[in-house]
């Protein structure tokens, strides 16, 4: 089965019966059948592989880590820095062994944590960076506090948008060489958007700054749903969250490359880390990569062209994004079809109602601004997020409510 083709329906199809038993592998789903979960972009359900091991760990060793001396705590230690390798195998990472992974509570804070700790050092006075405006805030706040942390210590730096596509919400990146100068520092960007679902081709950015210029990419909807290879993608940090790869809340990772720049290396005291998500994001990688996250892709891909290719022919609904990527048999390659989320208005329905009337059918939606950044969406719109707990059945019925507002 491709991303492009239409979802097979029958008892007997490889694919149908594969994904049904990674379903039953999910307590919450499994056990609310008559409830279809469909905000995975917020957070990801937890498989019984994951829940099991956080159990595991805090009945049999659960102790704080590089504190102790103990079998307990010596174990504990030792899952970190485990989970710092699995991190790596799960990127693909190419150099292991110079590069590094430090935890963090999900996006928003490694993020952060990128912009505070190492990028504050490493500008001067009159450099720039390339950011994105129109993406999750959690991608522009940081940069933006930067800013001002430099500007308190007399440094000037200028602040530069990435372009976007007018009509796409995608980067525009035959307009890159415009904002891009010889004082360019450091680029922002974002794998997967979290309102339009689309592949923001990250290696276009590479081509336009050039080999030297270090790149951070928020993957919070990338790892955990499709393939991240960070040999590929030829970035510096790739920062996502484990709640939305099927770990616990409160658990996220930032890996550095490491070979532009100086070393990341956060700042400040390191505490008590958290080492039952931690636990959690180990079995969550293993997983996945069990499930497998190409066949993962091609499913929740597959879905959403379905959703995508019924909704646009609804009159009263505007699907937000690149309209080239609706049709089930688009001819634009598999990365640049929606990679499981379909986010919409209806023209008469506010989206915060439409969201309350989806729930009374049993649909879980996000219905509201979506956490825009500045130059991004300021309507509301409801979005639906897929992952491979996912069924034919459940799209189907939630266009067949959609249809009834028409």
């Amino acid at each position: 089965m491709s991303a492009a083709d239409p979802l097979p329906g029958t008892e007997h199809d490889e694919e149908t019966r594969w994904q049904r038993q990674l379903r039953q592998q999910f307590p919450i789903v499994a056990e609310h059948p008559e409830s279809a979960y469909l905000d995975s972009a917020a957070t990801s359900q937890k498989p019984r592989a994951v829940l099991d091991a956080v159990q595991h760990y805090l009945t049999t060793s659960n102790a704080n880590a590089g504190r102790g001396t103990y079998p307990w705590a010596n174990r504990t230690t030792e899952l970190v820095e485990e989970t710092r390798q699995r991190v790596k195998r799960f990127l693909h990472d190419p150099q292991p062994d110079t590069s590094g992974v430090h935890f963090t509570s999900g996006t928003t804070e490694g993020l952060r944590t990128v912009a505070r700790d190492w990028l504050v050092p490493y500008l001067t006075d009159g450099d720039e960076i390339l950011v994105p405006h129109a993406d999750h805030r959690a991608n522009l706040d940081p940069w933006l506090e930067a800013r001002l942390l430099l500007a308190e210590r007399g440094v000037d730096i200028r602040v530069r948008a990435l372009p976007y596509q007018e009509v796409s919400g995608d980067y525009d990146h035959r307009a890159l060489d415009g904002v891009v100068g010889p004082r360019t520092r450091f680029v922002a960007a974002t794998h997967v958007h979290h309102v339009y679902g689309g592949d923001m081709n990250v290696h276009r950015i590479r081509a336009a700054v050039g080999p030297d210029v270090p790149i951070c990419l928020d993957a919070a909807q990338s790892v955990g749903h499709l393939p991240v290879d960070v040999a590929q993608l030829d970035v510096d940090f790739v920062v996502f969250s484990g709640h939305k790869a099927m770990a616990l809340p409160g658990t996220g990772a930032v890996w550095a490359r490491n070979g532009r720049g100086p070393v990341f290396r956060p700042g400040g005291w390191q505490g008590t880390p958290n080492t039952a998500g931690i636990v959690s994001l180990r079995a969550a990688l293993d997983w996945l990569d069990a499930a497998g996250p190409d066949r993962i892709a091609r499913w929740t891909t597959a879905l959403t062209g379905r959703l995508t290719d019924r909704l646009r022919h609804l009159d009263p609904y505007e699907i937000l994004g690149c309209p080239a990527s609706l049709a089930a048999d688009s001819a634009l390659p598999a990365a640049q079809r929606r990679h499981g989320i379909v986010t919409f208005r209806h023209r008469d329905i506010p989206s915060d109602d439409l969201g309350f009337i989806l729930y009374s059918h049993g649909f879980m939606v996000r219905a509201d601004s979506l956490c825009q950044a500045g130059t991004g969406e300021k309507d509301g719109s409801v979005r639906v997020s897929l992952h491979v707990y996912n069924t034919v059945e459940e799209v189907d019925r939630l266009l067949g409510v959609l249809e009834s507002l028409t």
